[in-house]
């Protein structure tokens, strides 16, 4: 096994933390109220912030790993992925959204799977990016989903979904436009 599979910095750390903390969100929205949506948000929250965290430490303390490219993407996914579908039966989303969502995901995954084969990875794009920021801030609202303060947290949150959903359609074809080219580009 390579040495950097096993390398347990800081940046891994925040990516375990990431994924040690869904089961807890998925655990609140089995439960109703105010407090309960508040501290699943907050939870929600503190995980997309260890997502912006730990590739910017990574970079910084040049502590980059095969483990934290591996697992990165995979704990943003299932943070994503376990708070949208946890929303359904809520009525919080509705599930066409869901699906939609997740379909790119899995696509583009397997186009980087792919890329990866042959040995060009895929790297990720700002659509990407932006994709995961609006996907963040609508679920930190859905999550929250009461009106607090005069804000109607669930009304921001579907705004920022369909914002997320337009750019995550987008970004997927941005995905299959790469990888064709990448194609082309082989074969002519």
């Amino acid at each position: 096994m390579p040495r950097d599979w096993m390398v347990l910095n800081l940046p891994n750390c925040l990516t375990f933390f990431r994924m040690t903390v869904i089961p807890f969100i998925v655990i609140l929205l089995f439960f109703q109220g105010k407090w309960v949506a508040f501290v699943a948000a907050l939870l929600f929250s503190s995980a997309a912030i260890t997502d912006l965290l730990d590739g910017y430490i990574a970079r910084q303390q040049n502590s980059v790993t095969f483990l934290g490219k591996v697992l990165d993407p995979l704990a943003d996914k299932l943070l994503i992925t376990a708070s949208l579908v946890m929303l359904i039966p809520l009525g919080r989303v509705p599930a066409w959204i869901v699906v939609v969502i997740l379909l790119r995901e899995i696509a583009v995954t397997g186009l980087r799977g792919i890329s990866a084969l042959d040995g060009s990875a895929m790297s990720a794009s700002i659509l990407g990016k932006y994709k995961t920021i609006f996907q963040d801030v609508a679920l930190i609202c859905l999550l929250i989903h009461y009106e607090y303060i005069f804000v109607d947290f669930h009304a921001v949150g579907m705004f920022f979904l369909w914002i997320a959903l337009t750019v995550t359609v987008w970004s997927g074809v941005d995905y299959f436009y790469r990888f064709f080219k990448a194609l082309e580009g082989v074969s002519g």
